[in-house]
């Protein structure tokens, strides 16, 4: 399972011109599934979310999780994460999981997120979304947890 966190002061998502999620202050997390992801790898990849140090202490260092800062989350899931852009010039997709089974596992994710840390708003899975933000620093990492979920 992959993870892009964006540390954001704001960022929301609208689908058809409506607003399904907005938050302040947080992290913004793009969700790619790969095939061969299980449950235990979205389980550790949300533990990797919630204490992973992107927010600067009193003296300006990266040591503070979203937790700490009373942040909020925002996960959005996104199929082009978890392409093969190994060689050539397009992207396959060969790498990335059933959208059923994709789907599946980001509600697990979502589930398991809403359980340890509130707030947490999610877009919309398969729907064209268009998603605003304000990238704070500019912070930007990508995790990766492999399927086994080590």
């Amino acid at each position: 399972m992959i993870a892009l966190i964006q540390r954001v002061t704001r960022a929301q998502v609208d689908v058809n011109g409506q607003t399904v999620a907005a938050i302040g202050r947080g992290m913004l997390v793009f969700v790619g599934v790969e095939l061969g992801d299980t449950a235990a790898a979205g389980d550790r990849l949300a533990e990797r979310l919630l204490a992973y140090r992107i927010f600067p202490d009193d003296r300006f260092h990266m040591n503070l999780d979203v937790r700490q800062i009373g942040g909020d989350v925002l996960l959005v899931p996104q199929f082009t994460l978890a392409a093969d852009t190994a060689s050539g010039n397009r992207a396959g997709f060969q790498t990335v999981a059933p959208p059923e089974q994709a789907q599946a596992l980001f509600n697990a994710l979502l589930a398991r997120m809403r359980q340890a840390h509130a707030p947490v708003q999610a877009g919309i899975f398969k729907a064209d979304m268009q998603v605003a933000l304000v990238n704070d620093g500019p912070v930007t990492f990508l995790l990766r947890v492999p399927p086994g979920g080590r």
